[in-house]
């Protein structure tokens, strides 16, 4: 590649672009939202990371502590599987879904994300309970206020993010702040 095509962040004529977490692609959410009648409150984050996609369910990263935190708030065993996850969301009444159903980013960055498709969200809270909107992150939440809060008619309240990339906050903090989801 020449250094035009590298500034561009594009490959000359013909290649095609490096492979690796630094190139922008398409992506769209590949999994259904965790909910059902009864759920309350509803957690959202952004859109699933690579490692999520790849495991086929939320916050699959093994260094992001948002099952561990979510564990600790509600007093639970850290769940480890799929289907210990889900049943641990329904017990508690807690809906789990991210604001965008498609984006464009690079990797697993939320501040790269562009050309953004928002889910359903209004027609989750209308299938459920849902009172109390949490996102997680500030980006989630910038997403949620843009694209979805006139439609949803709920204020969300933006928590911190989970993610190893939000090492400055401690779990400690983290469970504080995660605390507010409780009814």
């Amino acid at each position: 590649m020449n250094r035009a095509h590298l500034a561009a962040g594009k490959p000359p004529a013909g290649k095609k672009p490096p492979a690796g977490k630094n190139v922008r692609a398409r992506v769209t959410h590949e999994f259904p939202a965790v909910y059902d009648r009864d759920s309350r409150v509803l957690l959202l984050g952004s859109i699933p990371s690579p490692k999520s996609r790849e495991v086929g369910f939320y916050y699959g990263h093994p260094q992001n502590r948002f099952w561990k935190v979510l564990a600790a708030v509600l007093g639970e065993k850290i769940p480890e599987t799929i289907p210990q996850k889900k049943a641990m969301l329904k017990r508690r009444h807690i809906a789990l879904w991210d604001v965008l159903e498609s984006c464009t980013i690079v990797g697993a960055s939320d501040t790269s994300i562009e050309d953004a498709v928002p889910n359903k969200i209004a027609a989750l809270v209308a299938r459920s309970k849902v009172t109390r909107i949490f996102c997680t992150g500030a980006t989630a939440h910038k997403l949620y206020q843009k694209y979805c809060a006139a439609d949803v008619g709920i204020d969300a309240v933006k928590l911190p993010s989970t993610s190893p990339a939000n090492c400055a906050i401690s779990l400690e903090r983290l469970v504080d702040a995660y605390r507010d989801i409780l009814v």
